[in-house]
């Protein structure tokens, strides 16, 4: 298109241009007015100087314009065209300056745009994992308030309640976990930053858990050096240890044992959890944290939840959250925090 209408009349739209050439023929005129007054000769030579360096100024100025419509049409390419990614360098001086930033700003916008496709991915995918994972007690309680209606003695009626208050309890756990994970995604949590000491930590995750494994014979062995200390939320930490905890109970089952060690020395602090369970399959190591990853085995239970929200609450707070299976055997949750 500039093409067409020609780079003259491209320049001589822009106001500066002609202000400059409109004052450029004032002075040109006056100059060699000036000149013929003093002799032909001179008004001769100032005519010629003039016209040289009007014609130097108008190369100069039409080789930019050039360069600017050629930047332009790359831009454009860039910005219409998900494959080019390249603008080719100018020579040095404003016009490279200018070009750097365009190409620096054009990879920003990418790869802000890409991000946010894979959030708006992720987000669809999120959402359609809820979807599925509330459908199915929301469908067994509506299936339990039907044979309710059709009535059925009081100790049925008992039992049915009690398991419709079941289902309302997992989808409460579920919500809230998801909560849990927005607002911690979201960024809008604020961690408190105190010294916690180890042993207090770990007390006051495993006694939600007492009573439930001296019922189901589960023995616990707890390794804890005393001036053992990390820095971070105790709130926060206590709940994504309580995750660790209720995974590895989860595992070993009735008659196991959970072993939690903890090493501290100048440069972190680590905190071990390993159970006597099953142990993963080697399929599910690399999937574990993956939020709603239930595992390969059909029998899997959980919401693929707790796991996704322990990584996160550690993560945001400066540690590392790896898991393995032992030589000897069981399921191993590594934590380790920096000092």
């Amino acid at each position: 298109m500039v093409q067409a209408i020609g780079w003259e009349a491209v320049m001589f739209r822009n106001k500066e241009i002609r202000r400059i050439a409109i004052l450029y023929c004032i002075i040109v005129s006056a100059a060699t007015a000036a000149g013929f007054k003093i002799g032909i000769m001179a008004g001769v030579l100032e005519l010629l100087s003039a016209c040289l360096l009007g014609i130097i100024f108008y190369v100069f100025t039409r080789a930019r314009y050039q360069k600017i419509a050629q930047l332009s049409e790359q831009i454009d390419l860039v910005l219409h065209n998900s494959e080019h990614l390249y603008i080719s360098e100018a020579e040095e001086g404003e016009l490279s300056i200018l070009q750097s930033e365009i190409v620096k700003m054009t990879l920003r916008i990418r790869e802000q745009n890409d991000a946010l496709k894979r959030d708006k991915k992720y987000l669809a995918d999120s959402l359609a994992d809820i979807s599925h994972q509330l459908r199915t007690p929301l469908t067994s309680v509506n299936i339990l308030l039907s044979l309710l209606e059709k009535g059925t003695e009081k100790k049925e009626q008992k039992a049915l309640i009690r398991e419709a208050g079941g289902l309302f309890d997992q989808m409460d756990f579920l919500l809230t976990s998801l909560l849990k994970l927005s607002r911690l995604d979201a960024g809008i949590v604020i961690f408190k930053q105190e010294r916690i000491n180890m042993s207090h930590l770990l007390s006051a995750s495993l006694c939600p858990f007492l009573i439930s494994m001296e019922l189901h014979n589960i023995q616990i062995q707890t390794d804890i050096p005393k001036e053992a200390e990390i820095t971070g939320d105790f709130r926060w930490l206590s709940e994504a240890f309580q995750n660790l905890i209720k995974n590895s109970i989860e595992s070993v089952g009735d008659n196991g044992r959970i072993e939690i060690l903890c090493v501290d020395n100048p440069i972190f602090t680590e905190i071990t959890f390993h159970d006597d369970g099953a142990g993963f399959g080697e399929e599910d190591l690399p999937h574990l944290f993956e939020r709603f990853y239930r595992g390969k085995d059909a029998d899997a239970t959980g919401y693929g939840i707790g796991l996704a929200l322990c990584r996160t609450i550690i993560m945001h707070q400066g540690g590392t959250i790896a898991a393995q299976n032992a030589l000897q055997g069981g399921a191993v949750f590594v934590v380790r925090f920096p000092k």
